[in-house]
């Protein structure tokens, strides 16, 4: 897991690092460490959530090892399958 913070301290080290990560395949999910969910990196929902409460993960294994659920809003077949779990 990486956190949005620890890329760096201003605006355009931060996306220019996350850039990077995405492009070498480093990042795949993004996810909310306060609510521990995790969902696609276009995810219009996951876009409004503040830079101190993202966080970043290669895979989805990762992300279930972390405690995380699936957004409802971009990945509704695998969030609906969570909740039938529950």
């Amino acid at each position: 897991m990486i956190r949005h913070k620890d890329l760096g301290d201003k605006t355009f080290v931060r996306s220019k690092a996350l850039l990077l990560k995405i492009q070498n395949g480093e990042i795949a999910f993004g996810g909310n460490k306060n609510l521990k969910i995790y969902g696609r990196l276009d995810c219009r929902a996951g876009k409004r959530m503040k830079v101190e409460n993202r966080v970043f993960f290669e895979n989805e294994t990762e992300t279930i090892k972390a405690g995380y659920r699936p957004c409802a809003v971009c990945m509704r077949k695998e969030y609906l399958l969570w909740k039938n779990q529950q």
